[in-house]
């Protein structure tokens, strides 16, 4: 009978660490889609901006890896894999709530920081060509044209005209060059922090989501 329950209580164990295990693998996966879909927008975002969605991929990772030890441990019923998994565990859970935390406030200060980067990179934009095409993604992506409208380029053509990226196609088989009439009036600002606020505010939500299920099954789990 005591056998019986112990062996009970050891797949409990198991269980519970694998689905920490997926938890971890969900953040990971988030983490790398973010890095993915969006590093293209880097020139208009500080650095330090996007090593949130790298973080997310190392914890993911780590949080996986620290589970299978804690499945191992469960199975193999050695008592210091367990105690190892689950002091990991507690450290990971208060980082990955620090790191939720740090997601909501952080994404107040991204006007300041995009705004900057956006005119750092229209002062270069003849001068490099990595500005040039960064803005001709952006531009031609978003359906936008400058920081906040076509104005912003007056001090970079010192004319009337305006980067291609700022029309469509079929506008520009109208013109010969690129102009206000004819160009996006929207600026890209605002469209990209809108973009990236709301991913910001996602990430901040999986991190606190994942930590509050891993408190849950930690809970049940010592029901």
């Amino acid at each position: 009978m005591a056998s019986g329950g112990l062996t009970c209580v050891k797949f409990i164990t198991f269980f519970c660490n694998l689905l920490f295990a997926l938890t971890g693998l969900l953040i990971l996966i988030v983490g790398a889609m973010v890095q993915l879909n969006y590093a293209h927008y880097s020139n208009f975002v500080s650095d330090h901006i996007w090593t949130v969605p790298i973080i997310l991929i190392i914890v993911g990772a780590t949080i996986a890896f620290i589970c299978f030890l804690g499945c191992c441990g469960a199975l193999k019923e050695n008592s210091c894999m367990i105690l190892s998994f689950a002091l990991l565990a507690v450290i990971i859970f208060l980082f990955e709530i620090g790191l939720g935390i740090a997601g909501y406030v952080k994404h107040a200060s991204l006007s300041d920081i995009m705004e900057e980067q956006f005119n750092s990179t229209m002062k270069e934009y003849n001068e490099r060509k990595e500005n040039r095409d960064a803005w001709s993604l952006l531009q031609s992506e978003m359906d936008c044209c400058g920081t906040f409208g076509p104005k912003d380029w007056e001090p970079i053509f010192h004319n009337s005209s305006l980067p291609p990226a700022c029309c469509t196609v079929i506008n520009l088989n109208e013109a010969q060059d690129c102009t206000a009439v004819h160009a996006h009036s929207e600026g890209c600002l605002n469209k990209l922090l809108s973009l990236l606020d709301s991913k910001t505010l996602t990430l901040a939500g999986v991190v606190l989501g994942v930590a509050g299920i891993q408190v849950s099954i930690d809970h049940t789990f010592r029901l």
